[in-house]
């Protein structure tokens, strides 16, 4: 998909989403990609890929959240070639366009492209975990601690910025505390709309 700037030249899409486990990034992607027409990209997803090559076996929807899924966290902040190789692959596609990309680093590796962050609490995203999970919230709040504090420190040592506390790349901050994954979709939808095409 091609749309035109606002200097009469056209470009191709690039929308990045970004937030902190559990405030509905993912899912929102995915709608906005078959909404517009474009492909979804997970950087989750190709660093799952990445670590069943290194013997890791994440079969389950929450892996991230288990003891194996936080031991390959471990790893990557001690050998920073598996976020290397997606962020690689991420700019690849960014590059060609027409692209959802569900990542925590494109945001600020990218130049182009319209960025939102959903921001949600601790509570709201400890509930949403343990839901899904099937965990108790103080099981979710204990894991979302760690995974935050591991991110943070993977993203620190690679490219310098701080997630959840640098927001300058950002066209769009949203607080998905109050709202339904709906409510969501449709207020990002809403704001793309006019950015994109002008409605």
């Amino acid at each position: 998909m091609v749309v035109k700037s606002s200097c009469g030249g056209s470009r191709k899409v690039v929308i990045c989403v970004c937030g902190l486990t559990g405030c509905g990034k993912s899912s929102v992607a995915r709608r906005l990609a078959e909404r517009y027409g474009l492909r979804c990209f997970s950087g989750g997803d190709a660093l799952k890929a990445l670590a069943v090559e290194a013997g890791c076996k994440p079969f389950e929807k929450a892996w991230w959240e288990s003891e194996e899924g936080l031991r390959f966290l471990k790893q990557r902040t001690e050998d920073s070639s598996f976020d290397r190789r997606v962020d690689e692959k991420l700019l690849g596609l960014a590059k060609n366009g027409d692209v959802v990309l569900d990542s925590w680093t494109m945001p600020w590796l990218l130049k182009e492209g319209f960025k939102v962050w959903f921001e949600a609490s601790p509570l709201a995203r400890a509930r949403r975990v343990a839901k899904r999970d099937r965990i108790s919230v103080e099981e979710a709040f204990r894991v979302l601690r760690e995974k935050d504090s591991l991110t943070r420190r993977i993203y620190r040592g690679l490219y310098g910025f701080v997630l959840g506390e640098d927001f300058s790349p950002f066209h769009l901050i949203l607080d998905t505390d109050l709202l339904d994954v709906n409510e969501v979709f449709g207020a990002v939808c809403l704001v793309l709309d006019r950015w994109f095409f002008g409605k």
